[in-house]
């Protein structure tokens, strides 16, 4: 259920992409080629990219979320079991900051958000 939960909401934000750049059953969310959020395929939490390490830090610490391996230290993971609410607005954060980072004109062509 949480995996299809964090799927839906990934897929409803402007220009989201999915892929497995990996293979063996990841699911990867891009926007604009750049990813925003993704779920392993062993591990039952989804991957996201904070305002910064200090953020990350405080999720960490506050038992929300736990380090994301293979990450930046602004990356955090979520469980795909947490609360939807919690999921929803923490994809939609990294989502806005990976969006933030791309080039204008790539900005202008993925709609209004």
């Amino acid at each position: 259920m949480g995996r299809d939960v964090v799927n839906a909401i990934c897929k409803a934000l402007p220009g989201a992409e999915w892929s497995d750049p990996w293979g063996g059953g990841h699911d990867c969310w891009k926007v604009g080629g750049k990813m925003f959020a993704v779920a392993g395929s062993v591990d039952p939490s989804v991957a996201v990219k904070t305002a910064g390490a200090d953020v990350a830090a405080m999720l960490i610490e506050a038992g929300v979320a736990a380090r994301a391996r293979y990450m930046h230290a602004s990356w955090v993971a979520l469980p795909l079991d947490a609360d939807p609410g919690e999921l929803e607005r923490r994809i939609r954060e990294s989502y806005r900051l990976i969006r933030a980072a791309l080039p204008k004109k790539v900005q202008a062509a993925l709609g209004p958000l």
